[in-house]
């Protein structure tokens, strides 16, 4: 939507790091003029929802400000395409009879006339919500006096009760740590298994099959690390720790995840000892971007939104990821090339055929894997109701362990393998 479009520096962008994942969020609005801030992503409330919100340091940067237009409202998710219309017809986001007003900068102003810097807004979604019924719901600011330039602190917690105690997960997230435990179990077992295939065909292993059982070792520990985070933040609202064991493991994952698509696609170890130019540029540039763009997505994605642009960046970002995914194929086909040249003049056209086969049969799987996770999941997260949000995770999780497993039955170690099948007449004399 147009009005939830903001922005993030470098420098902002780095310091985040530490709040990545964080459920109660911390935002400080400096010399902001916006007419809406979105100020806390979509929540889904349940019988039980609260809403925390704390104000301080309020402080007008313009005279003659009526800090009764400035304020804080909720409003559902099925509401804000007519909040939109209503803003494009120069409604006042507060007045508005599809938004919840819950408290005014008037107020805050007059608590801190008296000697109190910090108003706090703390109660049930029953209580604040007229006919409360649950569901998924967003904070914004909104600014309908303009010019009128604010900063002031803002601390924002979200959360359902359940038997007395406090769940920070959204309706829809309470199963992502299930999920995500499952999917750890599940990479580990197919790890050992792995392992167990190189190991016992050790002969016939190459240095990729080691990357690739590095590459489950370091995908079932980010799956732990996410499974930590989501596990504390259901109880603290604060991932303690394991957002930093997630960007490390995270990292690796990337990085390894990548080298192991592009080495298999050029063939290295197996069919030849060394990279082309081209191949190492791919790895150069491709490599070091994407993990980038990874992790900075999971910055953006896990942090206050009330930052100038934040969307856009994330837009940008989700771009990089694709294009650098899309961009992994290229080794692919420059083999597939090859071995069709080859098979047309070196004599040996059965054998260059069939691996020519199997390089084709990994374009597709590769593709199919970058369209599912990059673009299905993103649609089912979009388009799915709040309730299911972690079917998307599922659905996820499930096609990459489905990509590993092909990957690994068509690249295992094995005598009768054609990628690694190697006759007499493939040894220069």
């Amino acid at each position: 939507m147009g009005f939830r479009k903001f922005a993030l520096s470098w420098t902002t962008l780095l310091t985040l790091l530490v709040a990545a994942y964080a459920k109660i969020s911390e935002s400080t609005i400096e010399r902001d003029g916006r007419g809406i801030i979105l100020l806390a992503e979509p929540f889904g409330f349940g019988a039980g929802g609260y809403l925390d919100l704390t104000v301080s340091n309020l402080e007008s940067h313009r005279s003659n400000v009526d800090f009764s237009l400035l304020g804080f409202f909720i409003t559902s998710s099925q509401a804000e395409a007519q909040l939109e219309l209503d803003l494009a017809q120069g409604t006042c986001a507060l007045q508005a009879e599809t938004v919840t007003k819950l408290l005014t900068l008037k107020q805050v102003e007059d608590n801190s006339k008296a000697g109190d810097n910090t108003t706090i807004l703390s109660d049930t979604m029953a209580n604040l919500v007229p006919g409360y019924t649950g569901g998924e719901w967003s904070l914004f600011f909104a600014n309908c006096q303009k010019p009128s330039v604010v900063s002031y602190n803002l601390n924002v917690a979200m959360y359902n009760m359940h038997n007395g105690q406090r769940d920070y997960l959204s309706v829809g997230e309470d199963m992502i740590p299930s999920v995500y435990l499952a999917a750890f179990i599940l990479f580990v077992v197919a790890g050992v298994m792995w392992a167990s295939v190189v190991v016992v065909t050790r002969k016939n292993a190459h240095r990729i099959h080691v990357f690739m059982i590095l590459l489950v070792f370091f995908k079932a520990l980010t799956l732990l690390s996410q499974f930590g985070m989501f596990h504390l933040i259901r109880t603290t609202g604060h991932p303690d720790g394991w957002n930093i064991a997630f960007y490390i493991f995270t990292f690796m994952r990337g990085v390894l995840f990548f080298t192991v698509v592009i080495l298999i696609g050029t063939g290295w170890s197996y069919m030849k000892p060394l990279l082309g130019d081209n191949e190492k540029r791919i790895l150069l540039f491709v490599i070091p971007l994407q993990v980038f763009a990874e992790v900075a997505i999971v910055i953006l994605d896990e942090n206050s939104p009330a930052v100038r642009n934040w969307f856009t960046w994330r837009d940008v970002f989700h771009v990089v990821d694709i294009i650098c995914c899309c961009a992994i194929l290229f080794p692919i086909v420059w083999s597939i090339k090859h071995l069709k040249e080859a098979a047309e003049t070196d004599g040996k056209a059965a054998r260059n055929l069939v691996k020519m086969k199997l390089f084709r049969q990994f374009y597709v799987l590769v593709v199919c894997y970058i369209y599912f996770t990059r673009i299905v999941v993103y649609l089912l997260r979009s388009t799915m109701s709040y309730k299911y949000i972690w079917l998307s995770d599922a659905a996820g999780e499930l096609a990459t362990l489905l990509f590993y497993v092909l990957t690994a039955l068509k690249f295992r170690p094995h005598a009768e393998n054609p990628y690694f099948a190697v006759s007499a007449e493939d040894v220069d004399v």
